[in-house]
């Protein structure tokens, strides 16, 4: 699985030749996992996404998911996300649900999410099917780790609004975790996802810092991940 991820990541070496266009990003995001009960918990989630190409800040999400621990290492997921365009961000603002089950095995943590995008521009719900694998190595007892991650985006259906089904893109981080205390850590990396090219749409590569404070309020902190 190791070797799998390597792979991903180098391959990457290859694509921006292949990529018609590429964009310089930074990437921020703030959670805080406030406990309900002893196995459920509230994720408050806020992203900022700034952009070379699109003048500045182009993207904002802000919503909330609910976690409940089914079993040792597996989480079922239910949320929402309010998602904002700025600036040459030309995409409508929607609103997003979200359901997915994540688990740890060791080292190695998987997440398998469904989105529901709901865009002002139709009524269909636009389907959005994001595997995703992360490989956690610790550095030491208090929390330093460091790690690799691969998330792909499958749209199983086509929008009037927009969204064209088949394998949008994939996003793939490395990166290093950094212990603040008990409670707070972060997640610094270097973030490229590859938009292939779909529905006439140029192929675009995107190279990002990716910063994300993870604040705990309680001891139970669940699995490790990006979003």
């Amino acid at each position: 699985m190791i070797s799998f991820l390597g792979a991903v990541l180098v391959s990457l070496v290859a694509l921006p030749a292949q990529a018609q266009q590429q964009d310089a990003q930074l990437w921020l995001q703030l959670n805080t996992n406030v406990p309900v009960a002893k196995k459920l918990r509230v994720t408050l989630e806020q992203i900022a996404r700034f952009s070379d190409r699109q003048r500045g800040l182009f993207q904002t999400e802000i919503g909330a998911l609910l976690g409940y621990q089914v079993a040792d290492g597996i989480e079922l997921g239910f949320g929402y996300r309010r998602v904002g365009a700025y600036n040459g961000n030309t995409a409508a603002d929607e609103d997003r649900i979200r359901q997915q089950v994540v688990a740890t095995f060791g080292h190695f943590v998987t997440r398998f999410r469904v989105d529901e995008r709901f865009n002002p521009g139709g009524r269909e719900i636009g389907f959005r099917i994001r595997p995703l694998l992360r490989y956690n190595r610790p550095l030491a007892k208090k929390g330093w780790a460091v790690f690799l991650s691969h998330e792909s985006f499958l749209l199983p259906n086509s929008t009037v609004w927009g969204q064209r089904s088949g394998y949008e893109r994939m996003r793939n981080i490395v990166g290093v975790t950094l212990p603040f205390g008990r409670k707070v850590s972060a997640d610094v990396g270097y973030l490229n996802q590859y938009r292939f090219a779909r529905g006439g749409a140029q192929a675009q590569m995107d190279h990002a810092l990716s910063l994300q404070l993870t604040v705990n309020i309680s001891p139970h902190t669940g699995a490790k991940l990006d979003d």
